[in-house]
C-alpha cells in the first residue's frame, strides 16, 4: 500500500470518527431537548396548583401584608411546594423579625412580562397599602427584548411603589447570548430604580456567583426554574434588604429583636 493510500485511509478513518461522534452529539443533544420538554410539561401541570395555593394563602389574615409583584419564581415554580419560593421564605423571615402574623398577597403570574404585570398585577397592587413590597419581574422579556418598551413597563411599574418598596434586577442566564441582553435589562432596571430611590437587590450578581455549581445543583428539572436550593439562594439576595427595612419601619421598639450574627443569617441561607 503506498503512502498516498495510507494517508486517504487514515483521513477516511477520521471522517468516519467526527461522523459518528457527531451523529452522537446530535442524538445526546435531541435527546436532552425531549427530556427537558417532557420535563416543562410535568411542571407546567403545577402553575394551577400553585396560583390557587397563593390565591388560597392570601385569605389568611395577619398583622402586616407582604405584596409580591413577578411571575414564575415569585409562584415558587420548581419548587417542592409554593412556600419554598423565595416569596415564601421572605415571609417567614418577616414573621420572625417582627414576631407578627403576615399576610402575604402574591400578585405575581407565572409566564408574566413587565407589560403583562403592568396590565395585570398594578391594577390590583394599588388597592392595596403593603407594609413590605417585592418585585421580581422581566425575565420573561429576554427572548423578545425590546429595550425601548422594556424601560416604559418598568417605569410605570416602578412608579406604582411606595418608596419602602424593594426591587431586584434579573437573575443571571448564564448563556452569553442572553446575558448581554440581560445587561441591557438590568442597567435599565438599576437607573430606573435609583432615579425613584428605590432600594435594589443584586439577584444578578447573587446568581452569577453560584456558577456551575448553581448550573448544577440550584435548578428545577426544566433547567430553568430554580429548585428548592436555587430558591434559598434568591432569597438570600433579599434578605439583607428585607431585614433592613423590617426593622427600621416595622419592628415595634418595645420588641428586642435578635442581632445578626456574624456572617448573617440572610448569607448563611445562601448553600454552599
Amino acid at each position: 500500500m503506498t503512502r498516498s493510500e495510507h494517508e486517504r485511509m487514515r483521513t477516511a478513518a477520521a471522517l468516519a470518527a467526527t461522523v459518528l461522534a457527531s451523529a452522537g452529539a446530535l442524538a445526546a443533544a435531541r435527546a436532552t431537548r425531549a427530556r427537558m420538554r417532557r420535563n416543562s410539561a410535568i411542571l407546567n401541570e403545577t402553575l394551577p396548583v400553585n396560583s390557587k395555593w397563593w390565591r388560597d394563602y392570601a385569605k389568611e389574615k395577619g398583622t402586616l401584608l407582604y405584596v409580591a409583584i413577578g411571575d414564575s419564581a415569585a409562584q415558587g415554580i420548581g419548587a417542592s411546594k409554593p412556600e419554598h419560593s423565595y416569596v415564601g421564605l421572605l415571609a417567614e423571615r418577616v414573621r420572625e423579625l417582627t414576631g407578627q402574623s403576615v399576610r402575604v398577597v402574591n400578585l405575581s403570574v407565572s409566564g408574566a412580562t413587565v407589560a403583562l404585570a403592568v396590565a395585570n398585577q398594578l391594577p390590583k397592587f394599588r388597592k392595596l397599602k403593603p407594609d413590605l413590597v417585592t418585585v421580581a419581574i422581566g425575565a420573561n422579556d429576554i427572548a423578545t427584548f425590546d429595550a425601548v418598551v422594556f424601560e416604559g413597563g418598568i417605569r410605570e411599574v416602578f412608579n406604582a411603589l411606595p418608596k419602602h418598596a424593594i426591587v431586584a434586577d434579573l437573575p443571571c442566564f448564564y448563556l452569553p447570548w442572553n446575558e448581554r441582553i440581560v445587561a441591557v435589562a438590568n442597567r435599565i432596571v438599576r437607573e430606573v430604580a435609583a432615579e425613584r430611590g428605590l432600594t435594589i437587590v443584586p439577584l444578578h450578581e447573587v446568581t452569577r456567583r453560584r456558577g456551575l455549581r448553581g448550573i448544577l445543583t440550584e435548578f428545577a428539572a426544566d433547567f430553568f426554574h430554580p429548585n428548592d436550593l436555587g430558591y434559598r439562594v434568591w432569597a438570600s439576595a433579599f434578605l439583607p434588604a428585607v431585614s433592613t427595612s423590617v426593622r427600621r419601619r416595622l419592628v415595634p421598639s418595645e420588641v428586642s429583636v435578635e442581632p445578626a450574627p456574624p456572617e448573617s443569617r440572610e448569607s448563611a441561607s445562601t448553600p454552599e
